[in-house]
């Protein structure tokens, strides 16, 4: 249809400069590269010369750190970074995405004066599209996000669109979102300026070779083996791009670095008749799938289509990146996008379709971080084709990482100890990108999940819970049940609806929460991580005592709620540990902490032979038994007095359940609500659920998902760690200053920090709001992420929200700062300041007023009452 548009033209647009960069530091020219000899050692040895790998430099070299060695393996910044598109987009869904891009942008600004290097920075403003009102509710949330932290931004109508880029058509938008200060650069001259300036603060920069693999003995980087030669050095740092993968698995103890390749298409097109001023604003157009950007007078336009094409699966690749293959009928969609938006096209003269790999990650999330196996191994790469917006905050982030062992931000949802090896599979990842690449662009209401790549991992117990009605979330590829569909509902109905306000699970969920209060219901929770740590004297008291903060030196039988925390005193970890003997430790930590928590011990764990941690994650069935009649079922199968007499709270046992042997009891649910967790060794998971769900049915027994779980344990201000909880969050700021052992002279990581915020006081708390005028039926839901407003100044956001089936309300749990009016500043935050307020909830852009709570609220402690009876008042414990 659109072949009549096209004159290709056969030369390649190629960026300024990068041919002409020196091959070494002492400007040897291309030619004479060979013949540079490496240096025989470096403090670091960093693989990739496009922009993540030269950001990290520039950034190391500015922190103080100057035995650096920088290795390209074809030309500097002629990588993916060359094919990029070029725009610098700060509208993010995540928090720390949109600091990454804000920090980019503010550095690529001043780039081109402290170089000397043009690096083609003009701002020009984005503009992003919304079709539909679910789209521009999407945009409204963001919007709301970014205005709090100092990014200007505005919702717009398409009257203002029309006004801003008079080429667009306008009549079918609901409404847009204008982000004025987003920029378009040379992505390659910018990576020539980062290097440029690195080079100048002591970075030593060799292109042409190759890293063959990293030298590794006994867990930490010691060298790196190249075509040239080897180089002594104490870290490696992974920016390899689309290459990262394979060279992680190149070393005699492999990496896992989950990514992989698509094909990505742009075409370019000649000057329009009128040419495009140099500031005309870039325009996302997610409902079309398309993004478009000034280019020479002309147009950039690509796009994420429905139908990726992923490449290199087999590992075979390129030395550099070349124009791929053109594929017009591929591109066909993304072109009658382009023209419905801008009809003026159809005449234009179109000059190339660009094709290049760009790397996509299993979640959409780029990774960095230290590798869990190897000490000083750093990777940052899969960029998910927002390389330029990353590159600079994520450069930054990853030296302060190196540099000061943490970043100066929570970055988590970003490491790469969020995957296990398991995500590594060429066929996950394969298929994973190709549901990945066109998710860039859709819309994502909240609670959605990945199609691609499931039942990876999944317990004894999931296909009774499937024919049950289980409907399924993935966790660190693990299969959960949401909640349990009843037979007489519509199931595909169900699941095909997506909504940013009242979803069509509520009445589902709320039978569960119901059965959870008044009967008992169990969920089937083995997806969450399981450490046993022994030892054959007092090795293993003496180790945690040091690495966690809370006082484990308890009687055998008892569970600890415990945090493990860093050298500043916010948490790696929030878990609970059952002593199961004199020297045996049981800890149960959250799902996505199998890997992070296993690095973490065994980083502090010194290499003592009497000393064993064992991962059993795998070796448990876990059932949680939730409610008041959870009592009556366990002591009907188990014919063992389960008072509290004889089973007090957070204690454990091990007993029999029905026929079962050696089933760990424990009396606590995780949620607050009365109940136990069973651990059950994995080949007597069916028959010990079989009897439960079977003595159970007199006591109104039924299944239940974590969707109930969430809301049992907001409503009762239960903070979980990846949530609420975060390496930067100390438990004085959540009100746990109670699972610290100050008063029992032991030393243990974090205590400085700690003794010297208690007597500083804290800058943020966490506080529990329950909305006050919000209609669960008619108005947007909170998830989390929203602006909280004190007494209508900005004063932080939500870290998680539920409804309250108790209250009859929507609860929402998240940080209170003190920021100084005057100067912005943070202050401590006291109690007195928490109840002094007036609060609001942002809701894409509407307020809500919410009371906050630093305890939780009394009537859940009670019989259940009308919603205007409620009366929220605190209690004085938790």
């Amino acid at each position: 249809m659109f072949y009549r548009l096209l004159s290709v033209a056969q030369r390649q647009r190629t960026s300024r400069g990068w041919q002409n960069w020196p091959s070494a530091r002492s400007g040897a020219s291309a030619a004479e590269a060979h013949s540079v000899a490496l240096p025989a050692q470096a403090q670091v040895v960093i693989c990739g010369g496009g922009i993540m790998g030269t950001s990290v430099a520039y950034h190391l070299s500015k922190m103080g750190w100057k035995d650096i060695v920088l290795l390209e393996q074809g030309r500097l910044a002629a990588g993916s970074t060359r094919f990029c598109a070029g725009i610098i987009s700060t509208a993010r869904h995540l928090g720390i995405e949109q600091k990454m891009a804000d920090y980019s942008n503010k550095l690529y600004q001043q780039l081109e004066q402290e170089t000397g290097i043009q690096t083609g920075y003009i701002r020009t403003g984005s503009i992003f599209l919304a079709q539909t009102q679910d789209r521009l509710i999407s945009l409204k949330r963001i919007n709301s996000r970014l205005n709090v932290i100092g990014i200007p931004s505005e919702i717009i109508s398409p009257k203002k669109v029309a006004e801003l880029h008079p080429l667009l058509n306008v009549h079918d938008l609901a409404g847009a979102m204008h982000v004025p200060e987003d920029a378009v650069v040379s992505s390659a001259d910018v990576a020539l300026a980062l290097a440029s300036a690195a080079s100048q603060n002591g970075v030593q920069i060799y292109d042409r070779t190759s890293v063959v693999h990293v030298i590794i003995k006994k867990g930490e980087v010691t060298g790196v083996e190249t075509d040239k030669g080897q180089i002594e050095c104490q870290y490696f740092v992974n920016c390899a791009g689309q290459w990262a993968y394979e060279l992680g698995l190149s070393n005699e103890e492999p990496i896992s670095i989950p990514l992989h390749a698509c094909e990505h298409f742009y075409l370019l097109t000649r000057p329009l008749e009128t040419p495009l001023q140099s500031n005309t604003p870039n325009i996302v157009d997610a409902d079309g799938r398309i993004y478009i950007r000034n280019w020479q007078g002309g147009i950039l336009s690509g796009g994420f289509e429905k139908t990726p094409k992923p490449i290199f699966t087999e590992g075979k690749n390129q030395l550099e990146i070349h124009n791929l293959q053109e594929d017009w009928d591929h591109f066909e969609p993304l072109l009658s996008s382009l023209l419905r938006r801008m009809p003026d096209l159809e005449t234009l003269e179109i000059m190339k379709l660009v094709n290049c790999p760009e790397t996509f990650t299993p979640d959409m999330r780029c990774i960095m971080g230290e590798s869990p196996l190897v000490k000083g191994y750093f990777v940052l790469a899969g960029m998910n084709s927002a390389g330029l917006s990353f590159g600079g905050g994520a450069g930054r982030y990853l030296a302060e990482w190196m540099v000061y062992g943490y970043p100066s931000e929570n970055v988590w949802e970003l490491d790469l100890k969020r995957f296990g090896a398991l995500q590594s599979s060429r066929t996950f990842l394969r298929h994973r990108v190709m549901e990945v690449m066109p998710l860039l662009y859709e819309l994502k209401v909240p609670r959605w999940d990945f199609q691609t790549g499931r039942q990876l991992r999944t317990s004894p117990l999931y296909d009774r819970l499937d024919a049950q009605g289980a409907r399924w979330m993935e966790k660190h590829g693990f299969e959960r049940p949401k909640y349990f569909v009843p037979p007489d509902k519509d199931l595909l109905a169900l699941e095909q609806s997506k909504t940013f306000y009242k979803p069509d699970w509520f009445d589902i969920v709320e039978s569960e929460v119901k059965c959870c209060k008044e009967a008992v219901c169990v969920i089937d929770m083995s997806s969450f991580t399981k450490f046993e740590i022994t030892s054959t004297g007092d090795q293993a008291l003496e180790i945690l005592q040091y690495l966690f903060s809370n006082d484990l030196d308890v009687p055998v039988g008892h569970i600890v709620h415990t945090g493990m925390l860093n050298e500043g005193g916010g948490y790696e970890n929030d878990c609970s540990i059952a002593r199961l003997n004199k020297r045996s430790f049981f800890m149960i930590s959250p799902t996505d902490q199998q890997v992070h928590s296993w690095a973490w011990l065994k980083k502090h764990m010194q290499l003592d032979s009497n000393l064993l941690l064992e991962d059993v994650t795998w070796k448990y069935t876990a059932l949680n038994l939730i409610g008041p009649r959870a009592v009556d079922v366990l002591s009907e199968l188990s014919y063992a007095p389960i008072t509290p007499d004889h089973f007090p709270s957070l204690f454990c046992k091990e007993m029999s359940v029905g026929y079962a042997n050696g089933i760990r009891v424990m009396s606590m649910t995780h949620t607050g609500e009365p109940g136990f967790m069973l651990y059950i060794p994995i080949e007597y998971a069916l028959h010990v659920y079989n009897e439960v769900m079977s003595v159970g049915q007199k006591y109104g027994i039924r299944n239940a998902g974590y969707y109930a779980l969430r809301s049992l344990r907001i409503e009762k201000f239960f903070a979980f760690w990846g949530q609420d909880l975060n390496t930067l969050t100390t438990p004085l700021e959540c009100g746990r200053e109670s699972r610290v052992k100050f008063e029992k002279g032991v030393d243990f990581i974090g205590r400085d920090a700690l003794l010297q915020q208690r007597q500083n006081g804290v800058y943020k708390r966490l506080a529990m709001f329950v909305l006050d005028d919000h209609d669960t039926d008619l108005d947007l839901w909170p998830w989390w992420g929203e602006p909280i407003y004190r007494n209508g100044l900005y004063a932080g956001k939500t870290t998680s929200s539920a409804y309250s089936y108790t209250l009859e309300r929507h609860v929402c749990l998240g940080f209170v700062h003190n920021f100084s009016e005057d100067t912005g500043e943070e202050q401590v935050v006291t109690a007195d300041f928490i109840n002094r307020g007036e609060y609001e909830i942002d809701i894409a852009g509407q307020r809500f007023q919410a009371k906050a709570r630093l305890y939780p609220v009394a009537s859940l402690y009670t019989h259940k009452r009308r919603k205007e009876d409620v009366e929220l008042s605190d209690l004085h414990g938790k």
